[in-house]
């Protein structure tokens, strides 16, 4: 393992924002007014906000909230890799495939290549990455931009619906849903999860979206629901009285993020000095839904 002071780590220290009181926003409103107004608070994955409310206050979903969920997830993705992450490496936007939101066979070739499919296994990803096609050259540098360890975190212990409620440092991540897939194993295991293991994350992600097999969501107790997110899984608990909530918890993957031992505290930890270029790429993986600053300090 290397050594932090040697090596020039550590030198980014994040400052999260403070939290908004939202239990104080909803409790005391009707469970109507309460699942309105969450997505009005905040601009980031309505659909999934809303979807969770909803089924945490007993209120009806509507059968096209899966599809919508699904158009979601994937658009935030699709965003990452054609229009965000380009520009980190110089590169321009890419526009993003015809007709993203139908899902079609051309969308798939356009993400992955002929097979229209994302690799199964190392050697199909080595050649999926020398091809170059679709998502492969973005994912390609990004790889190249990290040395095996570097942005990396240990193996925290995967979000379910035992211990998403509870605010310690887990991985609660869009690739965490997939960390068990062959290709996501080997990566971690030969580099590490790093920003090359959270970015192939959302690419299978994308695979899901477009298949319909996200996971589903969950109702585990009487106002508990859990549902796939674009950044992770969110999930929501309260108590209703004569329509009234009346106690409120809200979970989103930034609050395992920013967790003290967390994900975040991780990858700046083991970011090399000389690689503190690459902090805004770094942060736009790992894409908190409320702004974090990183401040610099002095090994010394």
């Amino acid at each position: 393992m290397l050594d932090r002071t040697e090596h020039g780590f550590g030198g980014l220290v994040p400052e999260p924002s403070a939290p908004l009181p939202v239990a104080d926003l909803i409790v005391g409103q009707s469970v109507e007014d309460a699942a309105a107004l969450l997505p009005r608070i905040f601009n980031l994955c309505r659909t999934a906000q809303q979807t969770t409310a909803r089924l945490a206050f007993g209120l009806r979903v509507e059968a096209k909230a899966r599809d919508a969920l699904h158009r979601e997830i994937l658009r935030d993705h699709l965003i990452k890799f054609h229009l965000k992450w380009p520009g980190f490496f110089g590169r321009a936007p890419l526009a993003l495939p015809q007709d993203w939101a139908t899902g079609g066979a051309g969308v798939r070739s356009d993400l992955f290549g002929p097979s229209g499919r994302m690799p199964r296994d190392m050697d199909a990803f080595d050649d999926f990455l020398g091809a170059g096609h679709g998502i492969a050259p973005v994912l390609s540098l990004i790889d190249h931009s990290f040395e095996p360890g570097e942005g990396a975190t240990p193996a925290l212990s995967l979000t379910d619906a035992t211990t998403v409620f509870v605010p310690q440092a887990q991985e609660n991540s869009v690739a965490g849903r997939h960390a068990g897939h062959p290709v996501m194993q080997a990566i971690a295991a030969a580099k590490g999860r790093g920003p090359l293991w959270r970015a192939l994350g959302r690419a299978y992600d994308l695979e899901v979206c477009l298949s319909g097999t996200l996971p589903a969501w969950q109702t585990p107790a009487m106002g508990h629901a859990i549902v796939p997110a674009a950044r992770g899984t969110y999930a929501i608990r309260a108590e209703i009285s004569d329509g009234i909530v009346t106690t409120f918890q809200r979970v989103t993957p930034t609050d395992h993020l920013l967790a003290e031992g967390g994900i975040l505290a991780h990858t700046l930890r083991t970011l090399p000095d000389r690689k503190s270029g690459y902090a805004a790429l770094i942060m736009d993986i790992l894409d908190p839904c409320s702004p974090v600053r990183l401040r610099e300090v002095d090994h010394a």
